[in-house]
């Protein structure tokens, strides 16, 4: 359940964020799963750049951008993508996507 609720916190956060900065959630921020169970936990559609977000307790996880790709059949440009984490830096999972550390939300 350690898991769940990391990510349930970390999109708390996200909305709140996002309203405090006086921006609406609405029409912005979705989430996806399909009936094969593949999920991408957040995504931002930002001028029709679709910008996906993974939320994984723990750090390093391998293939945590792996379901971004699923987000090509709505034939909008995607953007860098983050998998939001435990770790204590921002770094490259690879060159389309970031680690990012949770204490950076809001920021």
């Amino acid at each position: 359940m350690s898991g769940a609720f990391f990510e349930t916190y970390v999109v708390s956060e996200i909305v709140k964020s996002i309203r405090n900065a006086g921006k609406r959630i609405e029409n912005t921020l979705y989430y996806y799963r399909d009936r094969d169970r593949k999920a991408v936990d957040l995504i931002f559609d930002i001028n029709q750049t679709l910008y996906p977000i993974e939320i994984k307790k723990g750090v390093g996880k391998d293939k945590a951008d792996k379901n971004f790709k699923i987000l090509e059949q709505y034939k909008m440009p995607i953007a860098t993508g983050l998998v939001i984490d435990t770790s204590d830096r921002v770094f490259p999972l690879n060159k389309d996507t970031y680690y990012c550390p949770v204490g950076m939300i809001g920021l």
